[in-house]
């Protein structure tokens, strides 16, 4: 397996870029039921189509995907992606968590690290994010890291047979917590 291509260095974690001879990997993290369950989504998605959107997603500027790498020993433990709106210079965010690191509040670091890169490097002027209202560890780890709540969709999720809220929240390069990590990769 190769190496990680680190691009941002946080305390615990870094972005890299997203390995083809992972797929696999991302793809059982993805069809997890706890996965499948928080992102609302009720059914796993067949490996073709996966993999037939990571074919089509690898020259589309307006879908950026990172690996999120443990510093400690560069395994690979989530992905981010940003669904990029150019016209409007801002974006969504997702984030899918291994099954075996949900817990170590890696998914805080990991979004701050993200919208570092979206904010200062991307330029981006807005991101944006739907989680579903039950998953309240999500809701933590996103305000957190600087998502703030602007809205619902009323029961227009789905979580345990039930239809629930989906909480809307945003981030703005000024409600950025903390110094950029960049300026400490830049040496500054």
């Amino acid at each position: 397996m190769s190496s990680p291509h680190l691009l941002l260095t946080g305390d615990r974690l870094a972005l890299g870029m997203p390995r083809d001879e992972l797929l696999t990997e991302y793809h059982r993290w993805e069809c997890d039921p706890g996965t499948v369950l928080g992102a609302g989504s009720r059914f796993p998605r067949p490996w073709e189509a996966r993999a037939d959107e990571w074919d089509r997603q690898l020259d589309d500027r307006d879908h950026v995907r990172f690996e999120v790498v443990r510093l400690k020993d560069k395994q690979s433990i989530a992905l981010t992606r940003l669904h990029i709106d150019p016209g409007e210079r801002r974006a969504e965010f997702g984030i899918v968590v291994a099954p075996a690191q949900r817990g170590k509040r890696f998914a805080e670091e990991a979004t701050r690290l993200t919208l570092d890169w979206a904010f200062h490097l991307g330029g981006l002027r807005a991101v944006w994010l739907r989680v579903l209202e039950p998953n309240r560890a999500g809701i933590t780890a996103f305000e957190k890291a600087g998502f703030r709540p602007t809205g619902r969709f009323r029961k227009s999720g789905h979580w345990l047979g039930q239809y629930v809220d989906e909480v809307l929240m945003d981030a703005l390069p000024e409600d950025f917590p903390g110094p950029p990590a960049m300026c400490t990769a830049l040496g500054s």
